[in-house]
């Protein structure tokens, strides 16, 4: 008899795999805000994304949405390139992003989506040119809606800050070593990047078809904000403090209560990434631009 946890594992280990560190939303995350952004491009714009992304393997923003993490991998000499474009940190201290201090030249995710997203517009750029920046802001645009990618802490975005998980969810083969008796030994970044959502137990076509029944637009109104990258950073630095993100008396044991308690604000900031990367699409390459 199969049990129903036995199942759930099963599930997320075939659909999207396991890291220990983690550099950005996992691929579910990422898919997620892919998939939910699609739902809501105009038709001008759907029609234009499938005529770039004609060719992928998968050519749906869903399917490319976590190409720019895996150049790691792929690419390896363009992803060091690249690297400082999935964050940025206030050395500073507070929210308030400085550019000139906290994104020089442009390298960080404020300015990489702004930087892509002229390129995307621009239809006397090379077709590969404007592909790859399409890719790059449905990237780069989840990456500045999770808490970890904007801060203003010495941590790496929580990589340094050790965790160890109570999880059912047991690793791959290469991270064996670091899950003992049930508990994984990880970090505060990874379990926000992949053990908050997968711990759901959800495929991506559920959790999206779920996520889409909620209302639209996630916000009270939609403003201004909602194609502009750096208020997107501002408001993922203040949701650090002000949702209790880092375990309370430097605890460094969790289990899913601490899971279940962030799942709704992970959700949360995954559908505000869709609805505006589909705002940002729109106005750049659809009926809106």
């Amino acid at each position: 008899m199969v049990t129903r946890t036995r199942i759930r594992l099963l599930i997320v280990a075939l659909l999207l795999g396991i890291a220990t560190t983690a550099y950005a939303w996992s691929r579910l995350g990422h898919s997620l805000v892919g998939e939910l952004a699609q739902r809501h491009l105009d038709p001008t714009a759907r029609a234009e994304v499938a005529r770039l992304l004609a060719g992928e393997p998968d050519p749906t923003l869903a399917g490319v949405a976590s190409w720019a993490d895996d150049l790691r991998n792929t690419d390896p000499e363009r992803f060091k390139q690249t690297s400082r474009w999935h964050y940025v940190n206030a050395k500073g201290g507070g929210c308030d992003f400085d550019m000139a201090r906290d994104c020089p030249d442009g390298n960080c995710v404020v300015g990489a989506i702004q930087k892509q997203r002229a390129i995307l517009g621009d239809r006397s750029q090379p077709l590969d040119a404007r592909r790859d920046a399409l890719k790059f802001i449905v990237h780069f645009v989840g990456d500045a809606h999770q808490p970890m990618h904007a801060g203003n802490r010495t941590d790496s975005g929580g990589n340094g800050y050790q965790i160890s998980l109570r999880t059912p969810i047991e690793p791959e083969a290469y991270a064996r070593d670091k899950y003992v008796d049930g508990v994984m030994g990880t970090n505060l970044h990874a379990v926000w990047d992949y053990y908050v959502l997968a711990d759901e137990g959800l495929g991506l076509n559920a959790y999206a078809n779920r996520l889409d029944k909620l209302p639209w637009p996630p916000f009270p109104t939609p403003s201004e904000h909602d194609v502009m990258p750096l208020a997107w950073a501002k408001e993922s630095c203040r949701l650090i403090d002000a949702r209790g993100i880092y375990p309370p008396a430097d605890n460094h044991k969790m289990d899913s209560a601490y899971l279940d308690a962030m799942r709704p604000l992970a959700e949360q900031r995954v559908r505000q990434a869709a609805w505006r990367l589909a705002q940002l699409l729109n106005q750049t390459i659809g009926e809106a631009r």
